[in-house]
């Protein structure tokens, strides 16, 4: 083969050469593709938020912003966060202490001053009975009392002479021993009558009816013009034994009976959590202050009293509430 032909084979070394231009678009096209789906893949807040057109639909944008209110504010139990619940049970509100008052005697209701709701102090007067008898009693006491005073003067002063004159020789030590005798018999009379006078007086005095504590009357038990009776020892409430019922509206408990099962996770002094059925957003902090001594065979329960700590005026007798008994 000949150098010509040699030459005619050869290639060009400007078609060696490939072109520069279209490898830096390749490049460019493949660094913006790939920027972009960087951009719109990156994870933003605003992407957990679903944005609802108002516009469109009014109640499922209602409905989000009702949802995203109790994410942002959840309600928090009142007492430590960290407390756990071990035990939820229901139960009633109950006052710890049901005062009924009772007349000490038989009488007629003279007056009574309160009414059902209505708050009463320690110490002021409620009921008012008939003390007609009892004050005439008084007088005739305090009359028989002027008459032992007068014999007990009386008395000394016979005592006084015959003493003086046993010392003369005159009278016998016998007779000053007689008028010593009276004298002291009428000192001892003059004293029955007045402890007599102290006893009606004292009945006079339970003709006043007071309210033992600062409370709330919960039942007006009686009418004006009725009779009472005192009520009979272990014996229940019958018509016209008790006045008027008191209760310390601030001194509240919550009654539950418990399953036997769940004993173990119950404890004196253990905190709680309690919570009215009828306003379940509010909480109030409590703790177990009675567990009864015996339970009951037929229903396999023992009745526990948690106590309400600060009670306000969302907790009603005689309503039912939750409770919960914390972990610690």
């Amino acid at each position: 083969m000949n150098s010509e032909q040699l030459k005619s084979l050869q290639i060009n070394p400007e078609f060696r050469k490939r072109p520069q231009r279209s490898l830096w678009m390749i490049f460019i096209v493949v660094v913006t593709l790939t920027g972009v789906t960087v951009y719109f893949a990156w994870p933003r807040s605003e992407d957990s938020r679903r944005v609802v057109d108002t516009t469109k639909n009014k109640e499922a944008n209602a409905a989000l912003s009702a949802v995203e209110k109790q994410q942002v504010t959840p309600k928090k139990p009142a007492g430590d966060g960290a407390d756990t619940a071990l035990l939820t049970v229901s139960g009633y509100i109950v006052n710890r202490e049901r005062i009924e008052l009772s007349p000490r005697f038989l009488g007629v209701v003279k007056w009574i001053g309160v009414k059902k709701g209505d708050a009463v102090t320690n110490g002021q007067v409620v009921v008012l009975l008939d003390d007609a008898e009892y004050k005439a009693r008084l007088l005739e006491s305090q009359g028989r009392l002027a008459n032992t005073k007068a014999a007990v003067e009386k008395a000394a002063l016979t005592y006084g002479r015959v003493a003086k004159l046993a010392t003369d020789k005159v009278e016998s030590k016998q007779i000053e021993d007689e008028a010593r005798l009276n004298l002291e018999a009428a000192r001892a009379t003059q004293k029955e009558v007045e402890g007599q006078v102290e006893l009606i007086k004292t009945y006079v005095d339970w003709t006043v009816i007071r309210s033992p504590i600062n409370g709330v009357v919960l039942e007006k038990l009686v009418d004006p013009n009725e009779l009472v009776v005192p009520q009979s020892f272990g014996g229940t409430r019958g018509p016209s034994t008790a006045l008027i019922a008191l209760a310390d509206p601030k001194d509240l408990q919550v009654e539950t009976d418990l399953n036997e099962s769940d004993l173990a996770k119950v404890f004196l002094n253990q905190k709680c959590r309690v919570s009215p059925e009828a306003y379940p957003d509010k909480v109030y902090d409590g703790y177990v202050a009675e567990m009864a001594p015996e339970a009951n065979r037929q229903k396999g329960t023992l009745q526990i009293k948690v106590q309400i700590q600060n009670p306000d005026r969302y907790l009603t007798p005689e309503l039912s509430a939750r409770v919960d008994f914390l972990g610690r």
